[in-house]
């Protein structure tokens, strides 16, 4: 009678314990937000650098890109001017994609680049630019990799890193995935091409969990930084450009407007 008690009371305590689990699973999901405001920008003031974001330059390139938050149709954007320049603005922000794994954002582009190449180093700038940052794995860098990011540091202070960048291309179809010029480790995406949509807002929705599997045939580590970048220091050619907010979302959601994806 004592062993058939002792039994009953283990299975009422492992019943207990596996609810106790699903109760806590429950919980942490209630509190993960569906959707992580990584740039808040129609929050910013007017005429300053939206909050946590930091200038990204280059030590080889002297002339930077110009940004600050400006109103425009009524919003708070980030305006980019970019004169034979190139920086950007970064965010150091640690996401997994397998929790978020849609990143969306709008931008508008008032002109794209009448010599822009995503495949040459001489045309390797774009209006506008989403740049998505990954943690390293060193583990997987052959000495031969290794030698050549130090020639990468010596041009531009800092290894290459694992990236891959959204960009608003001249004349690549859209869909197009190629690695950039100056270094496999970082993938250029055309989200968009040409001047059909210029001077309009265009909202994006990509799957970068999905885009990262496909450009570099792996799983991939943990998003550490997100940039936007609008250079023309290649193409020595000018450009303007407008950021809207940019969020990472758990689902993709229907977008409305042109070239909505």
């Amino acid at each position: 009678m004592r062993v058939n008690l002792c039994k009953e009371q283990r299975k009422a305590r492992t019943g207990f314990l596996f609810c106790l689990a699903l109760l806590f699973a429950s919980w942490i999901q209630a509190e993960s937000p569906p959707v992580l405001e990584v740039g808040k920008f129609s929050a910013a003031q007017e005429g300053a650098l939206p909050p946590d974001w930091k200038p990204l330059t280059f030590p080889k390139i002297g002339r930077h890109t110009i940004y600050k938050a400006v109103k425009e149709d009524g919003i708070i954007t980030v305006k980019a001017m970019s004169e034979a320049s190139a920086s950007g603005l970064i965010r150091k922000v640690t996401v997994d994609l397998t929790e978020y794994p849609i990143l969306a954002w709008r931008w508008k582009v008032a002109n794209v680049l009448k010599n822009g190449d995503v495949t040459k180093k001489d045309g390797d700038d774009s209006p506008a630019r989403i740049y998505v940052m990954f943690e390293k794995n060193p583990g997987k860098v052959s000495v031969f990799e290794k030698a050549k990011f130090e020639a990468y540091k010596l041009i531009y202070g800092h290894y290459p890193p694992l990236a891959i960048n959204y960009i608003w291309a001249s004349k690549a179809p859209q869909g197009t995935i190629v690695p950039s010029p100056y270094t496999h480790r970082s993938k250029l995406i055309v989200v968009e091409s040409g001047p059909s949509l210029v001077n309009q807002w265009v909202s994006e929705q990509r799957n970068l969990l999905t885009d990262y599997k496909e450009a570099f045939g792996e799983e991939p580590p943990l998003v550490s930084g997100i940039a936007i970048m609008t250079d023309t220091d290649n193409t020595g050619e000018s450009a303007i450009a407008h950021y809207g907010d940019i969020v990472f979302k758990k689902t993709a959601s229907d977008l409305a407007g042109p070239s909505a994806k």
